[in-house]
């Protein structure tokens, strides 16, 4: 029995399956993020003047930047390894989707130094109200960057390859829709960057 929707558009939706239940499983996020968010503003405003200004202080602006144009460059990669699907293109998919995975693993490395850094001088969740928003929203973020690279490898490895072979276009709605989980996760460092290490 075939499963409908997975290449063909849902009519009451125009999406299939795979789109719409990442856009549903995204606004999920949304709302998750959108609360912590929300508790580091409240939180930021009910602190005594100056103390996450001193707290932020402590964190590495140059590596959250390099961080940053890293997850950028991931977001073109995984949206060229898709186009190359779309272009019939295998071996190209393989290059760019190994291009998002090496700058995934890199962002993760750069976060791991960032991390013990802080250990090594003695800060930790425990340090601060700062810190605990710190830890917590980036750790969180850290979580969803593993998920997606545990995705990632199977879409990457010869384990996923026999279902470009059977069916080209279903193969390419699922990268799509890792795509748009790809780009949401970047998109939330991109908000976390000012947040915790700019303002």
């Amino acid at each position: 029995m075939e499963v409908p929707y997975i290449v063909k558009e849902r009519e009451d939706t125009g999406l299939i399956n795979s789109k719409l239940g990442i856009w549903i499983f995204l606004a999920s996020e949304i709302m998750l993020f959108g609360g912590l968010f929300s508790a580091y503003i409240f939180l930021r405003l009910a602190a005594p003047p100056g103390d996450f200004d001193y707290w932020a202080s402590k964190l590495s602006v140059p590596m959250a930047t390099v961080n940053t144009m890293i997850l950028i460059s991931s977001s073109v990669s995984m949206v060229m390894a898709w186009a190359s699907l779309k272009l019939n293109d295998f071996s190209k998919y393989k290059m760019y989707m190994g291009i998002t995975l090496l700058c995934s693993a890199i962002f993760l490395v750069i976060k791991y130094f960032e991390y013990t850094g802080k250990f090594h001088h003695g800060i930790y969740p425990s340090s601060s109200t700062f810190m605990a928003i710190y830890f917590t929203l980036t750790g969180l973020h850290g979580l969803h960057i593993l998920g997606g690279i545990a995705v990632m490898l199977y879409f990457y490895l010869p384990i996923s390859h026999g279902l470009w072979r059977e069916q080209p276009e279903h193969f390419s709605n699922r990268v799509e829709a890792l795509g748009l989980y790809w780009h949401f996760v970047d998109l939330v460092w991109i908000f976390l960057f000012p947040v915790l290490y700019l303002l």
